[in-house]
């Protein structure tokens, strides 16, 4: 329960910063900040301090305009602080975590009264590694030209800018002008240039390292140890729990987790437990493999461990490749019998019905999981004798040549990894009670000819997201704008297993809708079923309203037909019209917003990933014309997988998958159009179905309730 000191702490710190500022209290707000601290006041816990009640999490639904940034920070870090507890806050974008971290803390830090500790935690490959940049700078303290002849690892082939880049890089560091820290480096650095400079958990000696005092990465990381509150992103704390937790963040048994933007989480984990693996490509890079070792034992006097590690990979050699040799020419036909294409990528897709695949595949993944854990093992062994070398307890191998071969021969060992967790997914067979794996081949052109990629992704993310995150954490928040769908929490408990004692609700926007804006389904709209139609009718609505405003947005659900529209339009149109594919995204948006600020009509042309994140106020969007309803392209491998697996169980998904994901895309479409309470404007739907289909009503029922204008 709150206690009465607890209650007054949060209210005077919330009196307070509205005071300083001269606002208002939002009811939503306040809402908010009450609802998280009962909720984790809730929590039971031993005389250990450790949790022994499942009511611990804490799901919040917030509207635009909310607050809450504020919100969740004064609901969380009193009670956090009281219970002794780190709290994580992770966001999904970097544009929030920015925002986060340089404006809405200090501000609510300088505003409150209300004081914490905080610190910005990043992965390794942000910070500058030392100890590769004073190899870079000092001549002959490489481990030869030897390497550079690998395209994934050139390490040396360093031209004359990047040379001075480094000096100033160097020149930063002893100055402290600068902490090592990528983002903060007063230019954008190339990913290929930073590589050679940065390291990652398998290259790094730690402690053993001469540059262990002044490492960027570890004085980050004792700030982090000190803080009470520790901003990272979703991804960072998925892969800190998929290591077992507690290594590179708190150990989650004794953190709170804020995830801000928290309908993101089960597509991120998704993507943390896929993989995939190349036929051909893998053929290639096991001949590689071979060169890179034989040229490993060259540089070395390791003549005993490193020789017979690379006779025995080779051994294993002749195996996988006449393996992979079948595999390759039992797949290839397979092309043949697809017409699927996946657009953006220009690959040819065949699907496993169910995630099912053939018996002889099975039998073919079968036999190349073991040859798979045995390459595993052995460039395990080499990396082991790596890290002692540059440890210094070696005499078989020099200290700068192990520092030199460490960072290539663990992206083998990584690349060997994923390879064989392909092989263990194919030859797998799903349990019929848990939701399947998607498994689907990706066919490419190559200039050695036709390749196959072996790709599978688990279907649903609740159970890893159950037994890494929710189990084990000692409490979470997680709120958005958009985590119901249909007016009702289940999309989100049934794609991210948060548990059913979980504290749900939903706090008000305190945006007057109906008299800010309107929704509009102008008379020319058609089921966008007939395309050519759609799209004529659509550039002649573009032609007619694009000067009503100075701002508006026009969101696509293909990339196609946005170009058709593009070329259709009238030249005097077109130049008004910046379209996402032309200009990198935050360059479209500066340059609308220049042309509004100069008074200027400005046109933008966006697909999904203008739909969320982009802050568009005032005059900059009075009208956001959606396109199309946003339903997911019915191919996705997963989403089709899912489809399968939840009609078989007797359900409909339609209703329960494609009808709630379109009505969280279309909400946070329509999220565009308010961003403050002074913002006025139109949001057009030019797709007839939201009113002539039974669940067109329903997605209109899950959107802000402005006032429906039918034209």
């Amino acid at each position: 329960m709150l206690s009465d000191e607890l209650k007054q702490q949060i209210q005077q710190a919330y009196s307070t910063f509205l005071d300083r500022k001269s606002l208002k209290p939002r009811y939503g707000q306040r809402l908010m900040i009450a609802e998280i601290a009962k909720g984790l006041a809730a929590i039971e816990q031993d005389s250990e301090a450790k949790r022994t009640s499942d009511n611990h999490i804490v799901v919040i639904e917030a509207g635009t305009g909310t607050g809450k940034t504020l919100a969740y920070l004064l609901g969380v870090m009193p009670v956090a602080k009281a219970m002794g507890k780190k709290v994580v806050l992770a966001t999904a974008t970097v544009a929030l975590q920015d925002q986060v971290v340089n404006k809405d803390i200090p501000e609510t830090l300088k505003q409150s009264g209300f004081s914490f500790t905080y610190a910005l935690a990043k992965g390794r490959g942000r910070y500058l590694c030392l100890s590769k940049l004073d190899r870079l700078m000092t001549p002959g303290q490489d481990a030869g030209s030897t390497l550079a002849l690998w395209d994934d690892f050139q390490q040396f082939a360093v031209d004359k800018h990047e040379a001075e880049l480094y000096r100033a890089m160097d020149k930063a560091i002893e100055a402290r002008d600068w902490d090592g820290d990528r983002d903060r480096w007063q230019d954008a650095v190339e990913d290929l240039t930073w590589r050679r400079v940065t390291n990652d958990h398998r290259g790094c000696t730690g402690r053993s390292c001469g540059f262990y005092e002044d490492c960027p990465f570890y004085m980050a990381r004792n700030d982090i140890y000190r803080a009470d509150l520790i901003v990272a992103n979703h991804d960072l704390v998925l892969a800190d729990l998929a290591m077992g937790g507690g290594v590179v963040l708190p150990a989650p048994e004794d953190t709170i987790y804020i995830f801000d933007e928290g309908h993101h989480l089960p597509d991120k984990a998704l993507n943390h437990f896929s993989c995939s693996s190349q036929v051909r490509s893998t053929l290639g890079w096991l001949q590689d493999l071979i060169k890179m070792l034989d040229s490993l034992v060259d540089s070395s006097d390791a003549q005993g461990m490193a020789a017979n590690v690379a006779a025995t990979v080779k051994d294993l050699n002749e195996g996988l490749s006449e393996s992979l040799g079948l595999l390759l020419a039992t797949l290839t036909p397979l092309a043949e019998r697809t017409d699927q294409l996946d657009s953006d990528q220009g690959k040819l897709v065949y699907r496993f019905e169910n995630g099912v695949v053939p018996e002889a595949l099975r039998d073919q993944a079968a036999q190349l999981v073991q040859p798979s854990q045995e390459l595993v093992k052995q460039l395990q062994l080499v990396v082991d004798w790596l890290q002692e070398g540059m440890e210094g307890k070696r005499s078989d191998i020099a200290k700068p040549d192990a520092e030199a071969w460490m960072p290539l021969m663990s992206t083998q060992l990584a690349r060997a990894e994923a390879l064989m967790t392909v092989w263990m997914r194919y030859q797998l067979q799903d349990e019929d009670n848990r939701a399947p794996v998607a498994r689907w081949l990706n066919f490419t052109q190559t200039g050695q000819g036709l390749d196959v990629e072996l790709s599978a992704c688990p279907v649903l993310a609740s159970d890893v997201l159950a037994r890494y995150l929710w189990h084990r954490a000692f409490a979470a928040v997680v709120t958005s704008a958009t985590l119901t769908a249909l007016g009702t929490f289940e999309r989100f408990r049934f794609r991210s297993g948060v548990l059913p004692t979980s504290h749900f609700s939903v706090v008000p926007s305190p945006f007057d809708y109906q008299a800010s804006g309107r929704i509009v389904v102008p008379d020319l709209a058609c089921d966008p079923s007939n395309g050519v139609q759609h799209t004529d009718h659509l550039v002649s609505y573009i032609q007619r309203i694009w000067q009503q405003q100075l701002g508006t947005l026009v969101l696509f659900s293909s990339r196609r037909q946005m170009e058709e529209v593009c070329e259709l339009l009238p030249a005097d149109v077109q130049d008004r019209v910046l379209a996402q594919g032309r200009l990198g995204k935050a360059e479209m948006v500066r340059r609308h917003k220049e042309a509004v600020d100069a008074g200027e009509h400005s046109v933008l042309f966006g697909l999904a990933s203008f739909a969320e994140g982009v802050d568009l106020p005032g005059a900059y969007c009075s009208c956001v014309l959606i396109a199309r309803l946003p339903f997911s392209v019915p191919e996705d491998p997963v989403d089709a997988t899912l489809a399968e697996w939840i009609q078989k169980r007797g359900g409909n998904p339609f209703m329960q998958i494609a009808v709630p994901d379109a009505a969280i895309r279309l909400k946070q479409a329509a999220g565009r159009l308010l961003r403050t309470e002074s913002d006025r404007g139109e949001i057009v739907i030019f797709d007839r179905r939201i009113i002539d289909k039974r669940y067109g009503k329903l997605l209109l029922q899950s959107l802000p309730p402005f006032p429906l204008i039918k034209e």
